[in-house]
């Protein structure tokens, strides 16, 4: 393909604007069509953006100017649309999580199998400078034996975040709390950076929103294959918010990643490069949405559309494939049985 691969959006809430947003910064991409169940609201996002608004999904799936389609919806709504997409060979870069059950990511997962069509997630907290170079250091062993992998998301949302919305905080759409929404990232994260853990033992809470189904604060142990140990930390009941934190721990060094940006970098053996790591240089573009869900950059969404629109023209795999998108997905939902039976919970 010479020209711009052709882009749809379904959805028009807020992140529906951060994909048109990264789209138009993408010279290979071009936003020809957006697709909403509210049609007015569809019709407003559509001038907007300077798109077409189209009437259904199926129109989207016919058209042949889309050639993918980025999916911005309510999280337990996301299969409803990406499974026909993909069916229909359209490539698709769906918004965290995939799904909120494991049923419904595997069968958009099963859909791009069957249809062709390229599945990619938006996990753009892997995409950071800081979090490539603690993933460098891991496949390097620096770490020695690990010891402790633990991430943090300690942070704060007003009542008017959950109150304002008809989907925030519920099972059905939301398929959690500060857990699945707000600490899917760091979940992601810490799974990509170590590998995943194979037991979770979980505990949940809801401490500063009465109104939501689900909880505000969650805290969970991990252990990994390998006899290491971890803790997630996830809530948006902590007021004023704390930055997302990543720490890693091993025999041999220790090293903490705040979003995005390397706070702490000590090993047994330093390298002369290592320097150079805390200066940062290139850190802290990627990350965000502390106490504010509209505070987070555009530039972690404008490489996932760069990739895709380019993985269809090369014909290759997207950085972050469905597969992978799967994997916090499968943590979460064992906090969450683990929390609500009170037992140990394999991994799936």
């Amino acid at each position: 393909m010479s020209q711009p691969i052709g882009f749809a959006i379904v959805g028009s809430g807020m992140i529906a604007e951060f994909h048109a947003r990264a789209i138009s910064q993408v010279p290979e991409a071009r936003l020809v069509s957006v697709y909403s169940r509210q049609p007015e609201k569809c019709r407003e996002f559509a001038a907007q953006v300077g798109a077409k608004a189209a009437a259904s999904i199926e129109e989207l799936a016919g058209d042949p100017a889309v050639h993918a389609v980025c999916i911005t919806t309510p999280s337990g709504s996301h299969a409803e649309a990406a499974v026909p997409l993909l069916a229909a060979g359209k490539a698709v870069l769906c918004e965290k999580p995939m799904d909120v059950t494991l049923d419904a990511v595997d069968r958009i997962i099963a859909a791009s199998r069957q249809g062709g069509g390229l599945l990619a997630g938006v996990f753009q907290n892997r995409l950071g400078r800081g979090a490539q170079l603690l993933k460098q250091a891991v496949q390097a062993g620096r770490f020695g034996r690990l010891s402790l992998s633990s991430a943090y998301i300690k942070w704060w949302r007003t009542d008017a975040y959950y109150t304002t919305s008809s989907w925030k905080g519920t099972w059905k759409l939301d398929g959690g709390g500060a857990l699945m929404n707000q600490g899917i990232h760091a979940v992601d994260l810490l799974q990509w950076l170590v590998g995943m853990p194979k037991r979770v033992g979980a505990f949940a809470a809801t401490r500063a929103h009465a109104m939501i189904e689900t909880e505000d604060t969650l805290s969970a142990t991990l252990q990994f294959p390998d006899g290491s140990l971890g803790v997630i930390e996830a809530a948006t009941s902590s007021f004023p918010g704390s930055d997302l934190r990543i720490e890693i721990t091993g025999d041999k060094g220790s090293a903490a990643l705040v979003n995005d940006k390397i706070v702490r970098w000590d090993f047994a053996e330093t390298l002369p490069s290592d320097a150079n790591v805390l200066a940062n240089e290139d850190g802290g573009k990627i990350g965000g949405g502390t106490a504010d869900p509209k505070a987070i950059s555009v530039e972690g969404h404008r490489r996932l559309v760069e990739d895709l629109a380019l993985a269809i023209r090369d014909k290759r795999a997207p950085m972050i494939p469905g597969e992978e998108a799967r994997c916090a997905i499968s943590i979460i939902v064992a906090c969450y049985e683990s929390a609500r039976t009170g037992k140990i919970v394999e991994i799936l």
